[in-house]
């Protein structure tokens, strides 16, 4: 039974950051893995993913201030710089075993959110 774990969510000021992790739980494989978040009155957004290869990919709103690195492809980290109030929302973490469902953000398995607040 996989499980994926989030910690590292909470509050921040604008121009603060924040660092996401997320670990695959209950099956020995390797994951490409990605983050969803959801603001309210917003449709989900794909944000960033890395696949089993280290290939890494970035929603326009986020790139040049969050990355994401996998560990082992069993855990990554989401390194979120220069925070603004528009990236408040909850975070999910999100996985797959084929890299190619990660690259269509078709994502078979999804944690249970980490909530992400950036005060202005």
């Amino acid at each position: 039974h996989v499980q994926l774990v989030e910690s590292g969510g909470g509050s921040v000021q604008a121009g603060g950051s924040l660092i996401l992790s997320c670990l695959v739980s209950g099956d020995p494989g390797r994951y490409c893995m990605g983050w969803f978040r959801q603001a309210p009155g917003k449709e989900r957004e794909a944000i960033a993913h890395v696949t089993k290869c280290g290939h890494t990919r970035y929603a326009d709103s986020v790139k040049g201030r969050f990355t994401i690195a996998g560990v082992l492809m069993r855990k990554n980290y989401l390194e979120m710089h220069t925070l603004k109030s528009e990236d408040t929302g909850m975070y999910y973490c999100v996985a797959d075993l084929v890299d190619s469902y990660c690259a269509a953000d078709n994502y078979t398995y999804r944690g249970q959110g980490t909530q992400v607040t950036v005060s202005s």
